[in-house]
């Protein structure tokens, strides 16, 4: 998928239970299978799906579908969730705020639960994941005493409590957007509002399906899903509920300034017509002095006084000036 990638494919392991805990990173599928023990989680992270046979080993050693071994490498998938008894396999998007490039990007994320094992599929290194290392390192909260039923849960919850991190960034440009509406609308403002929009038809495609997902995790009557873990996602469900409504809300109020600038360009546009209109106006009667008096004919008697020249001038100037008095009291301008 996309440009053909080189780097090395990286596998982790971590492997724990309420006393112990370790953690490596591999070398080969191989060296990451001796940590699976039944009495234990064991937790495989593998960045990277461009090495099509690392996932062919993975999935052989798991009783993985060759199905859900091609939704895997291929990276365009809905989010989605499969039961297949023995194991669950879930697709999610995980979304990053590039700050260089002002920008949300996207990456898909596969985990796959079994009974005492999660393993997570990323296309790229760098991902969410930091806090639950850190809770699994440091022995905090109930992660290290809960099974892998637990722990893909909250592998999910990091990947949907991110969404508000990306939810607050683009708030916060909508919030600049609109102080330039008021102040200073341009074309470059059009732009970054209609680029606004698409990122907000991208996350709305991203989320919507996963509500979808999470529904069908805590409905689950799967021996892999404790009841005591169903609580715990009813939670990440009413999480993607709000980020839903934080998407919606932002599609309106993007939708309302598209408005909004068309409004504050017609608005500007009328008040030049109103200027141009009112010197236009001034200059009429103006032209007309100047037109009657610029006429050639060889009798006019006004063209004989000696006064006449600065006589009309000051006829015009008390013209233009009672002309603006008036449109001041009309408040024209």
């Amino acid at each position: 998928m996309g440009e053909k990638r080189y780097e090395p494919v990286k596998l982790s392991v971590i492997n724990y239970d309420s006393a112990n805990f370790q953690e490596k990173e591999v070398n080969t599928v191989e060296e990451a299978f001796s940590f699976r023990d039944e009495s234990s989680v064991t937790w495989l992270n593998i960045d990277g799906v461009h090495q099509p046979e690392i996932i062919e080993q993975v999935g052989k050693h798991f009783g993985m579908h060759p199905l859900v071994l091609e939704d895997v490498a291929n990276t365009g998938q809905r989010p989605k969730m499969e039961d297949f008894d023995d194991y669950i396999y879930v697709v999610l998007r995980m979304l990053k705020f590039d700050e260089k490039e002002n920008e949300t990007k996207a990456e898909q994320v596969s985990i796959v639960l079994g009974r005492g094992f999660a393993i997570s599929f990323q296309e790229r290194e760098g991902d969410v994941f930091d806090t639950v290392r850190e809770r699994l390192r440091n022995n905090k909260g109930r992660l290290r005493k809960m099974g892998a039923d637990y722990l893909a849960y909250a592998l999910i919850d990091a990947i949907v409590d991110n969404y508000f991190r990306v939810l607050e960034k683009l708030g916060e440009t909508i919030e600049d957007i609109e102080d330039k509406l008021v102040t200073n609308p341009s074309t470059e403002t059009l732009r970054t509002i209609h680029d606004l929009k698409r990122e907000m038809i991208f996350l709305r495609k991203s989320v919507w399906p996963l509500r979808e997902v999470i529904s069908r995790l805590e409905r689950s009557e799967s021996a892999l899903i404790n009841k005591s873990t169903c609580i715990y996602l009813r939670d990440v469900y009413d999480h993607t509920i709000q980020v839903m409504d934080a998407v919606e809300t932002f599609r309106d109020m993007l939708s309302g300034m598209l408005d909004i600038y068309l409004s504050s360009v017609s608005n500007r546009m009328n008040e030049v017509m109103k200027v141009l209109t009112v010197v236009a106006t001034i200059f009429i009667p103006l032209t007309f002095l100047g037109g009657v008096y610029g006429m050639n004919f060889r009798y006019m008697p006004e063209l004989e006084l000696t006064w006449s020249y600065p006589l009309i001038l000051t006829l015009m100037f008390a013209i233009a000036i009672l002309m603006v008095v008036y449109f001041r009291r009309k408040k024209w301008i």
